[in-house]
């Protein structure tokens, strides 16, 4: 794992896990970086030193620029979070997507439902893109609404529809609302009314306890895809572009402590 910072990242425990479940004489580690650090990590994937590294804030659109070629959809979201050996090379992914559609079918939430975005930045881009060819309405909406209009321009969504953040009011009931974006971490609350009118949560704010949008979905009943489950499903397709064998995901949530006993 590399980033700024990652002292408190759980990536080494779920891959850790993963590697022992598969038999793998590995290690995954978490490594403190800067711009010279990250240009010294990718040359040693490059160098065959390392198998492969994952990528985290604030280094994304760094590793983009500094891969061999874009793997997937990482070309279009303009970020690298996975950085892949081949033949010499170093392919950089983005696993977000993967992980975003992980925890959706995970939470059972529907593709069919109206989705509502929250945010423009690289979790948004990610939330947006695991829909697209999935669900027939998708909606975004960011405080600045520039950013928004751009990331949409940016991924060539034209379909998508923008909508002002202080003019939610007519997001069609049942939607599913996709949090993208800080707020909740410290115990912010989304606009209000929205996850009362939602048909289901998918929260990607990871804070020391649940967000008052997660609080307010569980006393509603709602289907609910929180963070832990997108960490998990974007790790275990990192794991498998590595090793080109299946991550144990059940071992992974196991590491944690969030093992989910219907899987």
């Amino acid at each position: 794992m590399l980033g700024d910072p990652v002292e408190h990242s759980l990536s080494p425990r779920i891959q850790a896990a993963a590697l022992r479940s598969a038999g793998v004489d590995g290690i995954y580690e978490a490594r403190r970086v800067d711009t010279a650090g990250m240009t010294q990590a990718v040359a040693e994937v490059r160098q065959g030193i390392l198998t492969g590294a994952n990528v985290t804030m604030s280094h994304k659109r760094l590793a983009w620029d500094l891969v061999d070629r874009h793997l997937g959809s990482a070309g279009r979201v303009g970020a690298v979070n996975t950085l892949v050996r081949d033949d010499g090379r170093v392919g950089g992914a983005n696993t977000d997507i993967d992980g975003v559609r992980f925890a959706w079918e995970r939470a059972g939430l529907q593709w069919s439902a109206p989705v509502l975005v929250l945010g423009a930045g690289g979790a948004a881009a990610a939330a947006l893109l695991a829909t697209e060819g999935r669900s027939e309405r998708v909606m975004i909406s960011a405080r600045r609404s520039e950013r928004a209009n751009r990331l949409v321009e940016q991924l060539g969504m034209h379909a998508v529809s923008v909508i002002p953040w202080g003019d939610l009011d007519p997001v069609p009931a049942g939607a599913i609302v996709v949090n993208a974006t800080p707020l909740g971490m410290q115990g912010e609350r989304l606009p209000s009314g929205l996850v009362a009118r939602a048909g289901g949560l998918f929260e990607m704010a990871y804070g020391s306890g649940d967000s008052p949008a997660l609080q307010d979905a569980y006393s509603r009943q709602l289907r609910i895809a929180g963070p832990i489950d997108m960490l998990i499903g974007q790790a275990a397709a990192s794991f498998e572009l590595w090793l080109d064998r299946t991550a144990d995901v059940d071992a992974m949530y196991a590491a944690l402590g969030a093992h989910d006993a219907e899987t």
